[in-house]
């Protein structure tokens, strides 16, 4: 079995923290079913990303843009857009009611309070 150290690997990747992130998006990718490219060695993930970095045997920027893209939560305006597109007229109006209707219930109960026309009420006592 080779040993790995950070050492090794520093070499390629200088900054610690980013070689832990790599590192981790690399044994993410190969739980998920990735091509190993060294022996396992009946070493985990985490041993066999490091060992693969160490080895140059990944593209470092490919890792960059797989942690980049985990990372990211927004959708695309396309999708939104194809959403919007296939959703039915009907949803749409019934959405607009609803918003409306909790608008004025919001109006309504401000206007409540202004005029002091609630008092506080403790629901333990009604239960």
């Amino acid at each position: 079995m080779a040993r790995v150290t950070v050492e090794d690997c520093i070499q390629k990747v200088p900054n610690r923290f980013e070689l832990v992130v790599l590192a981790a998006q690399r044994a993410r990718d190969i739980a998920a079913g990735a091509q190993i490219t060294v022996n396992r060695d009946r070493d985990k993930n985490p041993v066999v990303s490091l060992r693969e970095i160490a080895d140059t045997d990944v593209s470092l920027d490919g890792l960059r843009e797989n942690v980049i893209k985990s990372l990211q939560r927004n959708v695309s305006s396309q999708a939104v857009h194809k959403k919007m597109v296939t959703q039915p007229a009907g949803d749409n109006e019934l959405l607009q009611e609803i918003n409306e209707a909790q608008s004025n219930m919001q109006d309504e109960v401000t206007q409540a309070v202004i005029d002091g026309k609630f008092e506080d009420i403790n629901l333990a006592d009604e239960q």
